[in-house]
């Protein structure tokens, strides 16, 4: 399907009058007007560079510091509406996929643009659960690190290292290729996290059982000890699918962003997800839930927290996990982490930090300064909790948020090779530098 922007349509409105979609620019400083045209409620960044001064100019750039309203392509897999807290999957809501779907149905849908049928989803299942295992020279590589490394870290460089072992993921525009990228992507992420999260606590890794379903497998690789056979709790399997589901994509973030962006170079897809794991580990990111849990140790208690709300509202700290840079409304993630919750409270125990947190949002919901700026909970409010809950250290958070974007991330890059109107990434720049100067001798400088 060709991903170009229409040129402008004239539109007849019901009262008969005539509409062209376009705008009309005047530059002040030579009194020319300028027609541009409008599709889908944007005009092209480039129809600006007609607008100059002098024919010799550069002509006129649009300034978005972090993208805050630019976009960078156009795309058919996800779809936000932060105003109406709307979240969806190739048209599909993510309350209705949560509900009734599976993480590797969703991942199909993602990648495929359509729900599987029985038999779609049982090949693509097979293929994705005979790629979970790892070259042993994998495993070599892992040992390497120190053993308080990173998980997460550990995993971008595990990652971009598979690059070396299969060398036809260089034939990028080869369909069966790509499609053999992705089963080993989406198969081997849980095993690399698995064992990235065994060498940290010096235990002998767990290899897939190809039995289980993709987070039983990912649960028995994790925690598994001396048992003849890993039988996974079935509200914690649950549990983990969910919010893979909820974690598979989200549109034009900064991790996605960086896929799209490293991906645009045409490099092998294991060096573009391994960057856009980097990009996912910065605490604004994929570190944010490890942030709100070590926000709720800092407030302490219930009766701690008016005054902690007190130092937000003074500017002197942050409430993490509520507001979002999208979302204007509750983060329809956020309702549905918050049931799964409970669930895993109900069999873990309540997490001690529960009250805490629910009394910020409480507060938080009912207090004008926090509602009259749009801060809602957003999805790392409650997973930190669920994920401490459930046994994991703050560490394999980011961790765990990677291994189901994996399958989005494979999506915005496919459909990024695709698109006829791509090219390699190259923003511009406004150089507000020195202009040119001559080269001072060492002795002359001051």
């Amino acid at each position: 399907m060709d991903s170009a922007l229409p040129t402008t349509q004239t539109k007849t409105s019901e009262t008969g009058t005539t509409r062209r979609d376009t705008v009309t620019i005047t530059d002040n400083r030579t009194g020319k007007s300028y027609e541009l045209p409008i599709t889908h409620d944007a005009i092209r960044a480039m129809d600006l560079r007609q607008i100059k001064v002098h024919p010799e100019d550069f002509g006129m750039m649009s300034y978005d510091p972090a993208f805050n309203n630019t976009a960078s392509c156009i795309s058919r897999i996800t779809y936000i509406d932060g105003d109406k807290g709307i979240l969806r999957y190739r048209g599909y809501s993510i309350e209705e996929l949560a509900e009734k779907s599976t993480y590797l149905e969703t991942a199909y849908l993602l990648l495929r643009g359509e729900l599987p049928t029985a038999a779609q989803l049982k090949d693509w299942q097979y293929n994705v659960t005979h790629h979970t295992f790892i070259h042993e020279s994998i495993k070599k590589f892992l040992d390497g690190f120190h053993y308080d490394a990173h998980p997460m870290g550990m995993v971008i460089s595990t990652i971009a290292a598979l690059s070396t072992f299969y060398n036809d993921a260089k034939d990028i525009f080869n369909e069966e290729s790509r499609r053999k990228q992705t089963y080993r992507l989406v198969g081997k992420m849980p095993t690399i996290a698995a064992f990235a999260y065994r060498h940290t606590l010096g235990m002998p890794y767990v290899y897939p059982d190809n039995d289980l379903s993709y987070p039983g497998n990912f649960l028995n690789m994790l925690f598994r000890t001396s048992e003849a056979r890993y039988r996974p709790n079935p509200t914690l399997e649950r549990a983990l699918d969910i919010l893979f589901i909820l974690h598979a994509d989200h549109e034009q973030n900064c991790s996605t962003n960086t896929v799209r962006g490293v991906g645009s170079s045409h490099v092998d897809p294991y060096s573009a997800t391994a960057a856009a794991i980097a990009a996912l580990y910065g605490p604004l990111h994929g570190g944010a839930n490890e942030e709100v849990v070590r926000m709720l140790h800092e407030i302490g208690s219930v009766q701690k927290v008016p005054e902690f709300i007190k130092r937000v509202k003074a500017g002197e700290t942050k409430l993490m996990g509520f507001g979002h840079r999208v979302y204007k409304n509750y983060d329809p993630r956020a309702r549905i982490i918050k049931r799964v919750a409970y669930e895993v409270f109900d069999l873990m125990g309540k997490n001690p930090l529960l009250e805490i947190a629910l009394e910020c949002e409480r507060i938080a919901l009912e207090d004008e300064y926090f509602v009259k700026r749009k801060l809602y909970p957003n999805v790392d409010f409650y997973t930190g909790l669920i994920y401490q809950s459930m046994g994991f250290p703050t560490t394999m958070f980011p961790v765990l948020f990677a291994i189901p974007r994996m399958s989005g991330w494979i999506a915005q890059w496919e459909e990024l090779l695709l698109d006829p109107e791509q090219k390699i990434a190259r923003p511009r720049q406004i150089y507000l530098g020195y202009d040119t100067r001559s080269y001072a001798p060492i002795e002359q400088r001051l």
